[in-house]
């Protein structure tokens, strides 16, 4: 069985929370795309944990996790993420974690470049997380970057390092005018936290293979949504991956392996972190009142993030990108605020109402049309089976699952790992 767990949105659906949900039944959980950039909240009985890189099924003491070659890999971050999981007293060794010889490095530099290019964007800034994620996809594609596996032939990586650097000073000093990189000091930081590294480091598509070939339940962890998507979301304001369910065996090391099962996640509002066309986005006290109820900043960054009711527009359009079997419908608990509920059904583009997602270049000029759904307001975070939910809520999902032409399998009704409902 191999299952994606994705976003259907612009991110920060709640995946995590449904992967350490579903990774009970599952034996190897892989994250197969980006890097440090996103972090999925967990919360169970343990304490309250954000992952990074790490994927949520290391939770779970018989789910063997791995970080793929469509990955990019912050050394540092991983080390010290690593470090406050065993803090907490969560086992993390070679047997639970399995990292991609294939995946690429993120090295400080790449950071840097990212910082000096939002600073000078300015106001046209892409709302990076600054964590140099685009500068390392891009060395990825030029085949300037490094990869784990170089950490494994010390002698070689080494006399690259000199290279690389003279090559991307060319840029950070050449161009940006800034103080350039040590080589010396690269060299220093590679063997200083990759080393520590090096025994996690295998061939996970091999792992991988054989695994589903002795009949276990592989789960892909995707990071970010369709529409941070590289290629099918909302571009130039996009992650710098592919985070489509279709892409999760290639980035995973098996691309000859066929999803059976793609789970999309999204919240029963709308939220988004980072710039970009967000429609159906409330402002004033319209978004302070949703953001404070549902705790909307972001995992990675702290940054408040935007919000705003159900865009079906946009979620359907997710959806089919996804190509979701079945939807898990989170923070359906923080709609318990309203009395009355409002959805946006409809685009307005230059005076014509569309209901399919437009070309990201016209979505500036959409207006969104919204209607409103009787709330049940009262207090949900208690039911744990759909007979306990009030009618209004059940009409709610119902008419989330018919707008969005896709089964709700799963709600969540709050943050705990056994506040799910299985519809």
């Amino acid at each position: 069985m191999l299952t994606s767990v994705c976003g259907i949105n612009w991110g920060d659906e709640g995946k995590g929370k449904m992967v350490d949900f579903l990774s009970e039944d599952y034996d190897v959980v892989c994250r197969y795309q980006g890097g440090n950039n996103a972090g999925h909240t967990v919360i169970n009985e343990r304490g309250k944990f954000i992952l990074n890189l790490l994927p949520s099924g290391i939770l779970r003491e018989n789910v063997v996790n791995v970080l793929g070659p469509g990955m990019v890999v912050d050394l540092k971050h991983l080390t010290e993420e690593i470090g406050r999981l065993r803090e907490k007293g969560v086992s993390v060794s070679p047997k639970n974690l399995k990292i991609s010889d294939r995946a690429v490095i993120t090295m400080p530099y790449h950071v840097l470049l990212d910082c000096l290019e939002e600073e000078r964007l300015a106001d046209k800034k892409f709302g990076s997380t600054r964590r140099g994620i685009a500068p390392v996809y891009a060395d990825k594609y030029m085949k300037k970057a490094f990869r784990m596996g170089e950490l494994l032939h010390a002698k070689s990586l080494y006399a690259r390092v000199q290279e690389i650097v003279e090559w991307k000073n060319l840029t950070v000093a050449g161009g940006y005018r800034h103080e350039p990189v040590s080589a010396e000091e690269m060299a220093e930081y590679l063997k200083k936290y990759g080393e520590p590294l090096r025994e996690y480091i295998c061939d996970v598509g091999l792992y991988l293979d054989r695994a589903n070939a002795e009949g276990k339940k592989i789960m892909f962890e995707a990071q970010l949504g369709a529409l941070r998507d590289i290629d099918f979301g909302i571009y130039p304001y996009t992650s710098s991956s592919s985070t489509i369910a279709a892409y999760a065996p290639i980035g995973a090391g098996v691309p000859h392996l066929k999803l059976d099962r793609s789970i999309g996640v999204m919240k029963a509002y709308s939220s988004c972190v980072g710039e970009g066309p967000f429609t159906a986005e409330y402002f004033g006290e319209k978004a302070e009142k949703l953001r404070a109820a549902g705790g909307e900043y972001g995992a990675a960054t702290g940054r408040p993030r935007r919000v705003g009711p159900f865009d079906v527009v946009a979620s359907r359009y997710g959806v089919r990108c996804q190509g979701a079997d079945e939807i898990a419908l989170t923070k359906l608990d923080i709609l318990s605020i309203y009395e009355e509920i409002e959805v946006c059904t409809a685009y307005e583009l230059d005076g014509e109402i569309v209901r399919e997602f437009p070309y990201p270049d016209a979505l500036g000029r959409c207006k969104p049309v919204f209607e409103k759904k009787k709330g049940w307001h009262c207090d949900i975070s208690k039911c744990r089976k759909k007979e306990e939910l009030p009618k209004e809520a059940l009409e709610y999902i119902a008419f989330i699952g018919e707008a969005c032409s896709c089964k709700i399998g799963y709600v969540a009704v709050g943050a705990e790992r056994d506040a799910v409902i299985k519809m």
